[in-house]
Protein backbone atom coordinates (compact mmCIF):
# COMPACT_ATOMS: atom_id res chain seq x y z
CA UNK A 1 0.00 0.00 0.00
CA UNK A 2 1.40 3.39 -0.88
CA UNK A 3 2.24 6.06 1.68
CA UNK A 4 -0.59 8.42 0.69
CA UNK A 5 -3.20 5.69 1.15
CA UNK A 6 -1.70 4.80 4.54
CA UNK A 7 -1.74 8.47 5.56
CA UNK A 8 -5.41 8.88 4.50
CA UNK A 9 -6.31 5.79 6.57
CA UNK A 10 -4.42 7.08 9.60
CA UNK A 11 -6.03 10.53 9.42
CA UNK A 12 -9.56 9.16 8.95
CA UNK A 13 -9.10 6.67 11.81
CA UNK A 14 -7.96 9.57 14.00
CA UNK A 15 -11.04 11.67 13.25
CA UNK A 16 -9.59 13.83 10.50
CA UNK A 17 -11.07 15.19 7.27
CA UNK A 18 -9.71 13.99 3.93
CA UNK A 19 -10.35 14.97 0.30
CA UNK A 20 -10.18 11.95 -2.01
CA UNK A 21 -10.89 10.91 -5.60
CA UNK A 22 -13.80 8.58 -6.35
CA UNK A 23 -14.80 7.06 -9.67
CA UNK A 24 -17.19 9.98 -10.27
CA UNK A 25 -15.86 13.15 -8.58
CA UNK A 26 -13.62 14.28 -5.74
CA UNK A 27 -15.20 13.81 -2.33
CA UNK A 28 -14.52 15.12 1.14
CA UNK A 29 -15.20 13.02 4.17
CA UNK A 30 -14.63 11.61 7.59
CA UNK A 31 -15.61 8.42 9.38
CA UNK A 32 -19.34 8.07 10.01
CA UNK A 33 -18.98 7.31 13.72
CA UNK A 34 -16.97 10.36 14.82
CA UNK A 35 -19.47 13.05 15.85
CA UNK A 36 -16.83 15.77 16.18
CA UNK A 37 -15.46 15.06 12.70
CA UNK A 38 -18.98 14.99 11.20
CA UNK A 39 -19.75 18.41 12.71
CA UNK A 40 -16.44 19.77 11.45
CA UNK A 41 -17.17 18.47 7.93
CA UNK A 42 -20.51 20.32 7.90
CA UNK A 43 -18.81 23.49 9.15
CA UNK A 44 -16.05 23.28 6.53
CA UNK A 45 -18.47 22.75 3.65
CA UNK A 46 -21.05 25.22 5.04
CA UNK A 47 -23.64 22.52 4.38
CA UNK A 48 -27.18 23.07 5.73
CA UNK A 49 -27.82 20.74 8.68
CA UNK A 50 -31.11 19.54 7.20
CA UNK A 51 -29.37 18.11 4.11
CA UNK A 52 -28.30 14.48 4.37
CA UNK A 53 -24.78 13.50 3.31
CA UNK A 54 -23.99 10.51 1.07
CA UNK A 55 -22.18 7.60 2.68
CA UNK A 56 -19.45 5.56 1.00
CA UNK A 57 -18.89 1.93 1.94
CA UNK A 58 -16.48 -0.76 0.76
CA UNK A 59 -18.92 -3.69 0.67
CA UNK A 60 -22.61 -4.57 0.65
CA UNK A 61 -22.00 -6.23 4.02
CA UNK A 62 -20.82 -2.88 5.42
CA UNK A 63 -23.95 -1.17 4.04
CA UNK A 64 -26.14 -3.86 5.68
CA UNK A 65 -24.89 -2.75 9.11
CA UNK A 66 -26.33 0.75 8.61
CA UNK A 67 -29.65 0.16 6.83
CA UNK A 68 -32.98 -1.46 7.54
CA UNK A 69 -33.87 -4.68 5.73
CA UNK A 70 -32.81 -4.65 2.07
CA UNK A 71 -35.44 -6.04 -0.31
CA UNK A 72 -34.26 -8.55 -2.92
CA UNK A 73 -34.84 -6.15 -5.83
CA UNK A 74 -32.63 -3.55 -4.11
CA UNK A 75 -29.98 -6.19 -3.44
CA UNK A 76 -30.01 -7.03 -7.16
CA UNK A 77 -29.45 -3.33 -7.98
CA UNK A 78 -26.51 -3.27 -5.57
CA UNK A 79 -24.97 -6.36 -7.13
CA UNK A 80 -25.46 -5.00 -10.66
CA UNK A 81 -24.22 -1.43 -10.17
CA UNK A 82 -21.81 -1.58 -7.23
CA UNK A 83 -19.04 -0.74 -7.14
CA UNK A 84 -20.04 2.13 -9.39
CA UNK A 85 -21.79 5.42 -9.95
CA UNK A 86 -25.16 4.67 -8.34
CA UNK A 87 -26.18 6.14 -4.98
CA UNK A 88 -29.15 4.37 -3.42
CA UNK A 89 -31.31 6.23 -0.91
CA UNK A 90 -32.28 3.67 1.72
CA UNK A 91 -34.01 3.57 5.09
CA UNK A 92 -31.20 3.70 7.61
CA UNK A 93 -30.81 2.45 11.15
CA UNK A 94 -31.21 5.72 12.96
CA UNK A 95 -29.30 4.40 15.96
CA UNK A 96 -26.24 3.77 13.72
CA UNK A 97 -26.39 6.77 11.35
CA UNK A 98 -25.99 10.10 13.18
CA UNK A 99 -28.86 12.58 12.93
CA UNK A 100 -26.63 15.18 11.25
CA UNK A 101 -25.55 12.69 8.56
CA UNK A 102 -29.16 11.89 7.68
CA UNK A 103 -30.31 15.51 7.81
CA UNK A 104 -32.76 14.68 10.59
CA UNK A 105 -34.63 12.18 8.40
CA UNK A 106 -34.68 8.40 8.33
CA UNK A 107 -33.10 7.85 4.91
CA UNK A 108 -29.64 8.38 3.49
CA UNK A 109 -27.77 7.69 0.25
CA UNK A 110 -25.25 4.84 0.15
CA UNK A 111 -22.71 4.01 -2.55
CA UNK A 112 -19.75 1.74 -3.13
CA UNK A 113 -17.36 3.69 -5.37
CA UNK A 114 -15.46 1.95 -8.14
CA UNK A 115 -12.08 3.34 -7.12
CA UNK A 116 -9.40 0.92 -5.90
CA UNK A 117 -7.47 3.32 -3.65
CA UNK A 118 -10.59 4.62 -1.95
CA UNK A 119 -11.99 1.12 -1.40
CA UNK A 120 -8.71 0.19 0.32
CA UNK A 121 -9.02 3.25 2.54
CA UNK A 122 -12.63 2.54 3.55
CA UNK A 123 -11.88 -1.15 4.17
CA UNK A 124 -8.93 -0.32 6.44
CA UNK A 125 -10.81 2.43 8.30
CA UNK A 126 -13.39 -0.27 9.02
CA UNK A 127 -16.51 1.91 8.89
CA UNK A 128 -18.20 3.88 6.10
CA UNK A 129 -17.00 7.39 5.38
CA UNK A 130 -19.05 10.39 4.41
CA UNK A 131 -18.65 11.29 0.76
CA UNK A 132 -20.19 14.57 -0.41
CA UNK A 133 -18.48 16.43 -3.26
CA UNK A 134 -15.28 18.21 -2.25
CA UNK A 135 -16.70 21.71 -2.55
CA UNK A 136 -18.42 24.32 -0.48
CA UNK A 137 -22.19 23.73 -0.39
CA UNK A 138 -23.64 24.69 -3.77
CA UNK A 139 -20.22 25.00 -5.39
CA UNK A 140 -18.93 23.43 -8.61
CA UNK A 141 -18.41 19.65 -8.44
CA UNK A 142 -14.66 18.89 -8.76
CA UNK A 143 -13.86 16.20 -11.33
CA UNK A 144 -10.09 16.89 -11.39
CA UNK A 145 -7.64 18.00 -8.71
CA UNK A 146 -7.33 21.34 -10.55
CA UNK A 147 -11.06 21.91 -9.84
CA UNK A 148 -10.53 21.80 -6.05
CA UNK A 149 -11.06 25.14 -4.31
CA UNK A 150 -7.77 26.27 -2.68
CA UNK A 151 -9.78 27.67 0.26
CA UNK A 152 -11.25 24.21 0.88
CA UNK A 153 -7.83 22.54 0.58
CA UNK A 154 -6.58 24.73 3.43
CA UNK A 155 -9.30 23.48 5.79
CA UNK A 156 -8.75 19.70 5.51
CA UNK A 157 -6.16 17.42 7.09
CA UNK A 158 -5.07 15.59 3.94
CA UNK A 159 -5.67 15.33 0.20
CA UNK A 160 -5.40 11.89 -1.38
CA UNK A 161 -4.31 12.52 -4.96
CA UNK A 162 -5.72 10.54 -7.85
CA UNK A 163 -8.08 10.62 -10.81
CA UNK A 164 -11.81 10.37 -11.28
CA UNK A 165 -12.57 8.06 -14.21
CA UNK A 166 -16.19 8.94 -14.99
CA UNK A 167 -16.20 12.68 -14.29
CA UNK A 168 -19.96 12.81 -13.76
CA UNK A 169 -21.83 12.86 -10.47
CA UNK A 170 -23.39 9.60 -9.36
CA UNK A 171 -26.99 8.85 -10.23
CA UNK A 172 -29.14 9.10 -7.10
CA UNK A 173 -32.07 6.69 -6.89
CA UNK A 174 -34.64 6.79 -4.09
CA UNK A 175 -35.19 3.10 -3.34
CA UNK A 176 -37.50 3.80 -0.39
CA UNK A 177 -40.48 4.39 -2.71
CA UNK A 178 -42.20 2.26 -5.34
CA UNK A 179 -41.70 2.80 -8.17
CA UNK A 180 -38.15 3.95 -7.54
CA UNK A 181 -37.56 7.63 -8.19
CA UNK A 182 -34.51 9.13 -9.87
CA UNK A 183 -33.47 12.13 -7.78
CA UNK A 184 -30.44 12.96 -9.94
CA UNK A 185 -29.47 11.48 -13.29
CA UNK A 186 -25.72 10.99 -13.52
CA UNK A 187 -23.15 8.28 -14.19
CA UNK A 188 -25.66 5.39 -14.39
CA UNK A 189 -28.61 5.68 -16.80
CA UNK A 190 -32.11 5.00 -15.44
Amino acid sequence: MNRDIEKAIEILKGGGIVIFPTDTAFGIGCRIDDERAVKRLFEIRKRPKEKAVPILASSIRMVHEYVEIIDLDILELMKKYWPGGLTLVLNCRTEKVPNLVRGGGETVGFRIPNHGSLLKVITKVGVPILGPSANFAGGKTPFASSDLDPNLLGKVDFVLRGRCKIKKPSTVLDATVRPWRVIRQGAVEF
